[in-house]
């Protein structure tokens, strides 16, 4: 933080605080706050949006092919010439480990099974499956350049090539380890960071030489950490100790939260959910209502929708799975399941089974708006709760 006129306003009783951290001059943003890579939602427009507001936009592309991956990159420089990040998944596995060695039917096994009860869900819902979209969207995806399975280590490693070749300002890995692909990308002249839910993870990542760390608690929408974000951000700051600066996440939908996590020691916010309810969201304007008429108890940790655990927004296809009494699929089997259903329930605008992800901090929101404007409030309102924090000194 910088702290501007310092003597007149000490005078007063007050510091007036600039919204700046060393987040700022790695990153060669104007203020430390970062879209969140959210699939779906953090698509060129959103991104470009926050980059041109002074911020870092990422977009969310853990589920574009590669091919679709690099029209986003491109698109987005086309909107903006400020930096920008991409976030992709990187899972070190992409089947749970419970299933290794146990005994009964395997995933693939039980497929069949899940589809059938996906279909029936459908049915009794009066929702008709999209079989023609289905069938575009596989035909597309074989003329791509990587014929790779959504969600498999191929499908993963044809993603980073593109990230590479296109030499993006940052790159953010929204789930696992980026070290193996560090020195391409250092050699790039790429930024890597890391979102991680635990210290563990936190020391992992910080040893393999990333350049930021983003801790992300219970709190957040899409996939968290079981530890909840006021605790863990300041274990992970007391853990990397200064050596990279460390953003905060989970539930921050405000300047307050922002002002929040820096007190516990981040340098800046990694925010999600605010930006879901903006005119350039790549979500349906049903999921941005859907938010906007929620509040902080309406979400719950699911694993129907990836196969691992995320925060949604309460619907019935999730309690469906838990009134049937199944046990999710790994990724990538589930979101084999639970896709075809999402999108032929968002075809038909029902906010009842597919309104999407988001944070518990989703009650804070209260209309939609423009990114540029989220930007400025949350800036505004970090600044001034960081003042107002000065005058209890």
């Amino acid at each position: 933080m910088i702290i501007n006129n310092a003597a007149d306003e000490v005078a007063h009783g007050r510091l007036a605080m600039t919204l700046h951290s060393r987040v700022c001059d790695i990153l060669g943003i104007k203020y430390p706050i970062l879209l969140a890579g959210m699939g779906g939602a953090s698509v060129p427009r959103l991104a470009a949006a926050v980059s041109n507001a002074g911020g870092l936009g990422v977009l969310g592309a853990a589920a574009c092919s590669p091919d679709q991956l690099r029209e986003w990159i491109r698109e987005t420089r086309s909107l903006t010439d400020k930096p920008f990040g991409v976030d992709t998944l990187l899972p070190a596995s992409v089947r749970r480990e419970a299933y290794k060695g146990k005994a009964g039917p395997s995933p693939m096994d039980l497929l069949p099974e899940y589809q059938k009860f996906a279909q029936d869900f459908l049915k009794k819902e009066n929702i008709p499956p999209l079989k023609s979209r289905a069938r575009e969207s596989e035909e597309a995806h074989r003329s791509s350049k990587s014929s790779a399975p959504l969600f498999s280590k191929e499908f993963f490693e044809a993603q980073m090539e593109v990230v590479v070749e296109e030499r993006v300002p940052v790159y953010a890995a929204g789930l696992g380890n980026p070290g193996p692909w560090l020195d391409r990308l250092h050699a790039n002249g790429t930024k890597v960071m890391a979102v991680v839910g635990a210290v563990k993870h936190a020391l992992q990542v910080v040893n393999s030489g990333i350049d930021l760390i983003v801790a992300q608690g219970h709190d957040g929408g899409g996939h968290n950490s079981p530890i909840g974000t006021m605790a863990l951000i300041p274990q992970v700051v007391d853990a990397v100790a200064g050596r990279i600066p460390v953003l905060g996440a989970g539930g921050i939908s405000d300047g307050r939260g922002i002002a929040a996590a820096m007190m516990l020691g981040a340098e800046g916010a990694w925010i999600g959910t605010a930006f879901l309810a903006t005119d350039e969201a790549g979500i349906e304007d049903f999921q941005k209502e859907a938010i906007v008429e929620s509040g902080d108890g309406d979400t719950l940790v699911s694993r129907t929708v990836t196969g691992k655990p995320a925060r949604i927004i309460r619907n019935k296809w999730s309690e469906a799975f838990v009134e049937a009494g199944l046990e999710p699929l790994p990724m990538p089997f589930q979101p084999m399941v639970a896709m075809p259903v999402l999108a032929a329930a968002a075809a038909v605008k029902r906010k009842d089974i597919a309104p999407g992800f988001a944070g518990q901090g989703m009650g804070l929101i209260h209309k939609v708006k423009p990114a540029a404007e989220v930007m400025a409030d949350l800036v505004k309102s970090a600044e001034s709760s960081l003042s107002s924090a000065n005058a209890y000194l």
